[in-house]
């Protein structure tokens, strides 16, 4: 059977977000040159530009597929394939459950990680709970916290209709922003207690930061990425076919990267600054184009007038 490999870059913000600055035409232009093959806009509580994205992802030989970092009652979730915006503060299981039943998966972003609204693991819904895991106890108070929760997954053990939850589809367990390692590494060793697959994302906010991490997609049944449907991608985020990649990039590698990104971003502005200046011009030559024809007008009603005067 034909296999396809695609990257993704699940996780980056465009200027729609509160916090992002980059226009989408100009996201999807650098994911494109970088060899992704689809970007997802999740953008925090808005779907607006993220719905456009997908809608012109093909005019750059990207698969579309929208989503939204949703701010749940427990964290953030990342709603990936839904058209609409889930409900907004619920209760983090609640909301897993509205992404699936509108069709979409629910990847958990930056877990663990309560300055940036990450989940904490006693709020992720599991269908079951093992036995404590207690690796990387010796990281200090990150180790404290790890005993903690364990002990709180431990209790949790065994209560009825805990296997009846409906769960997330995948962790991010790599996240660029999170190059001190510790976050990450506990947020794999989660995914491979729970047997979730694990995805890795840019969470980019500007350009050069888009596709410092991404995640292939193994997907049977097509012989290149460009036969792959967003419907492709989701059923394999599903199934597990995942490979993580992302890392710290080399110094002289990351100011290649941002000189790259520095550079297309100058063009782009340059360009439709261009358009801007060209269509600004255009209509103030109509705007003063009709205001003369008016002024015309009624200066001919005005002579007409008086010369009805005088008569």
């Amino acid at each position: 059977m034909p296999r396809a490999t695609v990257r993704i870059d699940p996780h980056v913000h465009s200027e729609d977000s509160y916090d992002g600055t980059e226009p989408i035409e100009l996201i999807l232009e650098h994911a494109a040159d970088i060899g992704l093959d689809a970007v997802v806009i999740t953008d925090h509580d808005v779907m607006d530009e993220s719905k456009r994205a997908a809608e012109i992802a093909g005019d750059y030989g990207l698969i579309g597929i929208p989503g939204v970092e949703v701010s749940t009652a427990h964290g953030h979730l990342l709603a990936i394939g839904v058209d609409s915006m889930p409900p907004h503060r619920e209760p983090f299981d609640e909301t897993v459950a509205w992404i699936h039943d509108h069709g979409g998966v629910a990847i958990v972003p930056h877990p663990f990680q309560r300055s940036r609204h990450g989940v904490r693991r006693k709020n992720i819904p599991v269908p079951a709970v093992p036995a404590p895991d207690l690796e990387g106890a010796s990281d200090g108070d990150a180790g404290d916290e790890e005993r903690i929760e364990a002990e709180t997954a431990a209790e949790m053990d065994g209560i009825d209709g805990i296997d009846e939850v409906d769960e997330v589809d995948a962790i991010e367990v790599f996240n660029a922003w999170l190059f001190t390692g510790y976050r990450n590494r506990r947020a794999r060793r989660f995914a491979d207690q729970y047997g979730y697959p694990g995805v890795a994302a840019s969470d980019a906010h500007s350009l050069e930061y888009v596709g410092r991490a991404f995640t292939e997609l193994e997907i049977s049944g097509k012989s290149a990425a460009e036969d792959v449907t967003a419907a492709d991608v989701l059923d394999a985020i599903r199934e597990g076919t995942t490979t993580v990649s992302g890392k710290r990039a080399p110094v002289p590698m990351a100011a290649k990267h941002y000189a790259i990104a520095a550079a297309r971003k100058s063009g782009y502005y340059a360009k439709t600054g261009a358009i801007r200046s060209a269509t600004t011009a255009k209509w103030a030559a109509l705007r003063t184009a009709s205001t003369a024809r008016i002024g015309a007008l009624q200066s001919a009603h005005r002579l007409g007038r008086i010369a009805s005067w005088l008569r």
